[in-house]
C-alpha cells in the first residue's frame, strides 16, 4: 500500500508521462529524449511494484494514447500489443528466466526465438477482405486507431491485393529511408527534423499527395487476425505474409537459448551504419505459437516477446554559434555549430534548427550546454537545452538582414525570407540546379557545385542564360575538360525539348510537386493555358485545393517569372505537351469525377478504373463535392454514407449514386 507521499510522486510521473505519450503517440513531436522517457517509466515502474498500487490511467496500464479527430476512428479487430523493455544482457537473460517459468515444463533448457530489427517509424495496421486491402489504420490506443486508407495506398511497397481471400490484418511499420530523408531535404521548402517524423507526419496528413512525396517504405512483421488460417510458428507466419506479397525486413535472425540470442543482437546493433533505415532496438520473439499461446499476456504486454533497446546516441556538447543559410525559395534557415563531440562513433559539429520559433522554444542561447541526439546517419537534432543558461550564455538574435546578400528579410508565418530573388547567390544557385534537376528537366551533370561555379566564374545568374553558354567559356573552368563540357552542353540542348509537366514542375512553383506539375499538363495541355487559368478554375481541379491554387495564380502573375518564362521560350526551350489519345466517344462518365468503394464481384480495383478511365472518367480515392459519381459495391461503409450526406444536404444533390448492377446495365447498352 502507497503512503500519501508516494502516492502523490506517482501521480506526479503519471502525468508527465501520459503528457510525453500524447506529444510522441498523438502529436508525432517528442518533447523528451528517449533515455529520459525510459528513466522516468522505469521509476514510476519500480513505484507500482513496491507498493502493489496502480493508478487507473498509469501509462504501464494501456497502450499509447487515445487518436486525435482528424481522422475517422477505426476499430482494430485484434489489439496491437506493446511490447515490454529490456536494455542489459543481464535484463535479457532475467525475462526468459519469468519465461520459463511460466512455461513450465514446456520449456526445454534451448527455446528458439526469432529476432527482428524494431524499426523507428509509424505502427499500421493494414486490413483485407476477399484479397483486396479495405482499410488501414495506425496503432492508436491498440483498440482503435485512425483510418489513413487513402495515405497508406501511396506507399508503393503496400500490396493492394494478395492471394489470401480470408479477412487478415498485417501489422507493420511505416518508414522513410534515410536515403529518400536525405535526397528530400535537399529540394524541401520545408526540410523534415528526421525520417521517423518525416514517416509518422506523411501517414497522418490529410492530403496524400503530402504523403506520396515522401516515398515511403514499409516492413511487415505481425499477422494480427487471420479469419481461418493459424499457424505453427513466427517462421510460417512470416512465410505467409512473403507468399502473400508483403514486404518482409531482409534481416531475420533465428536462435536457439538466450545467450545466442545475445550474441545475434551484438551483431545486429554493430550493422546499423549499414542500415538505410532508422532501428532504435532488436525484438526478440518465441518462435513457436502454441508455447506463445501456453505463455499468454500481461495487461500491458505479450510475455513471449521483448523489446532490446539499444543505448541512445544522445550526449550533451556546447551550442557555440548558430548561423543562417539561405535556400531556393529564400527562406533562412538556422544551423548549430556545436564543440565537436562524438556520437555513436562519428564526430559531430553542426545540427540543423527548424526556425527562429524553434530556438526559443527550445531556449537555446549562445554557448549553452544542449543534448543532442543522433540516429543512424541522419543529420543531429538537438533535443533542448541540458541546463539552465548561466552568465556566459547570451541569446540568439533573430536576422533582420539576409546574410548572403544583405537584403532585408521578411517574415512569412514561422519562417524568414529572403525577397532578393533576382540576386541572391544561394537563390540562383539552388534555383538553377532545381530546373536542372533528374525530376524536372534533366540535364544530366548539372549540379548545385556546377551551378555555383558558373554563377562566380561566368556569372551565370539566370536559368536562360543556361541555354547561352558556349564551349570556349566552360573549358578554363576549373574540371572542365573538353569531353565534359561538350557533354554538358548537348545535355543543355536536350533539355530544350521536355514534357510540359517537367517545365511546370522544373520552375520551381511553390507547393507544387511532381503530381500536380502533371495534372495540371495533363488538364490544361500547353503552357498559355496553364498560366492563363484562374484561381476558380484550379479549385475545381479535383486534387487541387485552395492554398495550391493561389501559389499558381500568384506565381504566374508576377512579372518577373513571365519575363523569364518568355525568355527560356526565345532561347529555344519548347514544352511539349503529352501525345493526346484518340478522343472518347462521350459517355455517361466523361469528364466526371468517380470514387469507387465496397466490394465488386466482377471486377478488381485495377480493373475497375481502367474501365472507368477508358470511358473518360478521373478516378479519386475520396468522396468530396467535387466528386460526380460514387460507384459502389457491398460494404460500401464510409463513403457511401458521405455521399449521401452531400446529397441530404443540398451540397452535392446532383451527386450520382450508381451500384455495381447498374454500372454492369450502362456498359452493356
Amino acid at each position: 500500500m502507497a503512503d500519501q507521499q508516494t502516492l502523490q510522486k506517482m501521480r506526479q510521473l503519471v502525468d508527465q508521462l501520459n503528457e510525453y505519450n500524447y506529444h510522441y503517440y498523438a502529436l508525432d513531436n517528442p518533447q523528451v529524449p528517449d533515455g529520459e522517457y525510459d528513466r522516468l517509466y522505469d521509476e514510476l515502474t519500480a513505484l507500482e511494484a513496491a507498493t502493489g498500487t496502480w493508478l487507473p490511467d498509469s501509462p504501464t496500464r494501456r497502450v499509447g494514447t487515445e487518436p486525435v479527430s482528424a481522422f475517422e476512428s477505426h476499430q482494430h479487430l485484434a489489439p496491437l500489443w506493446s511490447l515490454d523493455k529490456v536494455k542489459t544482457e543481464e535484463e535479457l537473460i532475467n525475462w526468459e528466466t519469468r519465461l520459463h517459468r511460466q512455461l513450465g515444463d514446456l520449456a526445454n533448457d534451448s527455446l528458439e526465438y526469432m529476432l527482428e530489427y524494431k524499426y523507428d517509424g509509424l505502427t499500421i495496421n493494414l486490413t483485407y477482405e476477399n484479397g483486396l486491402l479495405v482499410q488501414a489504420a495506425t496503432r492508436g490506443n491498440g483498440e482503435t486507431g485512425e483510418a489513413i486508407l487513402a495515405q497508406v495506398k501511396t506507399i508503393g511497397a503496400v500490396p493492394l491485393s494478395i492471394p489470401y481471400q480470408g479477412t487478415l490484418e498485417v501489422q507493420g511499420e511505416g518508414v522513410m529511408r534515410l536515403s529518400i530523408f536525405e535526397a528530400y531535404n535537399k529540394t524541401a521548402q520545408e526540410p523534415l527534423k528526421n525520417p521517423r517524423n518525416g514517416a509518422a507526419g506523411a501517414l497522418r496528413n490529410l492530403n496524400p499527395q503530402v504523403t506520396a512525396s515522401r516515398r515511403l517504405d514499409l516492413f511487415c512483421y505481425q499477422v494480427g487476425y487471420c479469419s481461418d488460417r493459424e499457424f505453427e510458428s513466427h517462421e510460417a507466419m512470416l512465410a505467409f505474409l512473403r507468399e502473400n506479397r508483403f514486404p518482409v525486413s531482409p534481416h531475420l535472425r533465428k536462435a536457439a537459448g538466450i545467450e545466442a540470442v545475445a550474441r545475434e543482437i551484438r551483431q545486429m546493433e554493430a550493422g546499423i551504419p549499414q542500415l538505410d533505415v532508422l532501428v532504435d532496438g532488436v525484438v526478440v520473439k518465441l518462435n513457436r505459437y502454441d508455447l506463445r499461446q501456453e505463455a499468454g499476456f500481461t495487461m500491458k504486454f505479450p510475455r513471449w516477446a521483448v523489446a532490446f533497446k539499444f543505448e541512445a546516441m544522445e550526449v550533451t556538447t556546447r551550442l557555440e554559434d548558430v548561423v543562417w543559410q539561405v535556400g531556393r525559395t529564400g527562406k533562412l534557415t538556422p544551423a548549430a555549430e556545436l564543440t565537436p563531440v562524438e556520437v555513436g562513433g562519428v564526430t559531430v559539429r553542426r545540427a540543423t534548427l527548424n526556425n527562429f520559433d524553434d530556438i526559443q522554444r527550445k531556449g537555446l542561447q549562445k554557448d549553452c550546454l544542449v543534448w543532442l541526439r543522433r540516429s543512424n546517419d541522419v543529420i543531429p537534432e538537438i533535443m533542448g537545452v541540458a541546463d539552465e543558461p548561466d552568465a556566459a550564455c547570451s541569446p540568439i538574435e533573430k536576422p533582420h538582414h539576409c546574410p548572403a546578400c544583405g537584403s532585408e528579410v521578411v517574415e512569412k508565418g514561422a519562417h524568414l525570407f529572403c525577397p532578393n530573388t533576382l540576386a541572391c547567390k544561394p537563390q540562383l544557385v539552388a534555383g538553377l540546379a532545381h530546373y536542372a534537376g533528374r525530376d524536372a528537366m534533366d540535364i544530366d551533370g548539372f549540379s548545385e557545385k556546377t551551378a555555383a561555379l558558373l554563377f562566380d566564374a561566368l556569372d551565370l545568374r539566370s536559368i536562360h542564360q543556361l541555354y547561352r553558354l558556349k564551349l570556349e567559356a566552360l573549358l578554363p573552368l576549373e574540371g572542365f575538360q573538353q569531353k565534359k563540357a561538350e557533354n554538358l552542353m548537348q545535355a543543355i540542348e536536350a533539355s530544350k525539348h521536355r514534357s510540359l509537366s517537367r517545365f511546370l514542375y522544373a520552375l520551381g512553383i511553390p507547393n507544387v510537386g511532381k503530381r500536380t506539375a502533371g495534372d495540371l499538363a495533363d488538364h490544361y495541355g500547353s503552357l498559355e493555358r496553364v498560366m492563363a487559368a484562374t484561381t476558380e478554375e484550379l479549385v475545381a481541379l479535383p486534387e487541387i485545393g485552395a492554398i495550391v491554387a493561389e501559389s499558381i495564380t500568384t506565381f504566374f502573375g508576377e512579372e518577373r517569372v513571365r519575363e523569364a518564362i518568355d525568355a527560356l521560350l526565345q532561347s529555344g526551350v519548347t514544352p511539349e505537351s503529352a501525345e493526346e489519345s484518340p478522343p472518347h466517344e462521350a459517355t455517361a462518365f466523361t469528364g466526371k469525377t468517380v470514387v469507387v468503394t465496397g466490394k465488386l464481384s466482377t471486377f478488381t480495383r485495377q480493373e475497375i478504373k481502367e474501365t472507368l478511365a477508358a470511358l473518360g472518367a478521373r478516378v479519386t480515392d475520396s468522396v468530396s463535392v467535387k466528386t460526380d459519381i460514387l460507384l459502389y459495391g457491398e460494404d460500401a461503409g464510409s463513403k457511401l454514407t458521405k455521399a449521401q450526406k452531400l446529397i441530404e444536404s443540398g451540397k452535392r444533390s446532383d451527386l450520382l449514386l450508381m451500384d455495381e448492377a447498374a454500372f454492369r446495365r450502362l456498359l452493356s447498352e
